[in-house]
């Protein structure tokens, strides 16, 4: 049974401690300490946010078969693998609290130690609830991550209401929102890389279509950040990320809170959800305006 009330939820927009997976999740952990402090219920970190996003800003370097070790090494060591003993820190701190945390990671599989895989976790008092790898690494990640395979793409339902999400450019894939929507979501996570102008129409866009509360917490990078000894030599500039977190409510795609530029900070924002069971009145893209007929195409003969 759906539940429609009032929840205090939280983007939170910080950079990675990079390549360094263990500070990546103490900081995580301190900054969902913080969001507790001020009663927030649910907090949503950035895509990879343990412990780098491979930024066009240099990761186009990876297309060279050669000259890349050390840094394909030194990233696999700083991901995670779920479960994990990482992973099971941040549970920890959920349970302490009663948060919930949404938190992007480099996922590595200490079985078959190899491939990495963008992934989206959804950690609760009561342990992993949701771990989704993003289907389709966007350009240059795709020199990084491999594809998911779609199985994991899920809506729970928690006690703050029912809760799923997808991980930056999927969320312009019209199929892979439709499934979510189809499973009655009601807070949406986005976690992304994404600063521009058109990220943030798109999550107005979704909030809108599935008569969900959008929370998108984006990657805010600083030059400054890297370490000394990183491998790769950096382009000019000192910002490779502006951030942009915000919070989108349903019924008329407004942003409530945010966005957030070039800096770390936490968005908050108390949302009702019954807004959305109203916006669901107007326009109900999985009920009263669903046309199921209009989803194949009828030009082959």
């Amino acid at each position: 049974m759906p539940v429609f009330e009032t929840v205090k939820v939280a983007a939170v927009q910080a950079c990675s401690v990079i390549l360094d997976a263990e500070a990546s999740v103490d900081k995580a952990l301190g900054l969902l300490h913080q969001a507790a402090d001020k009663e927030v219920q649910l907090a949503v970190f950035p895509e990879t946010f343990v412990s780098v996003y491979p930024s066009g800003a240099w990761g186009q370097q990876a297309a060279q078969f050669g000259g890349f070790d050390e840094m394909w090494e030194r990233l696999w060591a700083s991901s995670l693998e779920v479960p994990g003993p990482a992973v099971d820190k941040l549970v920890a701190a959920c349970a302490e609290r009663g948060i919930y945390c949404a938190i992007g990671i480099n996922e590595r599989e200490l079985q078959r130690p190899g491939s990495l895989y963008n992934s989206l976790l959804l950690l609760g008092p009561e342990g992993v609830l949701i771990k989704h790898r993003k289907l389709v690494p966007t350009m240059h990640e795709r020199l990084f991550h491999g594809p998911g395979d779609g199985t994991d793409l899920k809506v729970v339902e928690t006690n703050l209401g029912r809760i799923g999400g997808l991980i930056c450019w999927e969320n312009r894939m019209p199929l892979a929102r439709y499934e979510l929507y189809t499973q009655g979501v009601q807070i949406w996570l986005a976690p992304t890389a994404d600063d521009s102008e058109g990220w943030l129409a798109s999550m107005r866009h979704i909030a809108i279509e599935s008569g969900a509360f959008v929370i998108s917490a984006p990657q805010y990078i600083e030059r400054s950040s890297f370490p000394d000894d990183f491998p790769l030599p950096l382009p000019d500039g000192e910002i490779f990320g502006r951030g942009g977190a915000a919070i989108i409510e349903p019924r008329g795609g407004e942003v409530i809170a945010g966005p957030l530029y070039d800096e770390e900070g936490i968005v908050i924002a108390e949302i009702d959800l019954k807004v959305g069971l109203h916006a669901k009145r107007w326009f109900d893209v999985v009920g009263h305006y669903k046309r199921i007929d209009l989803g194949t195409s009828q030009s082959e003969e």
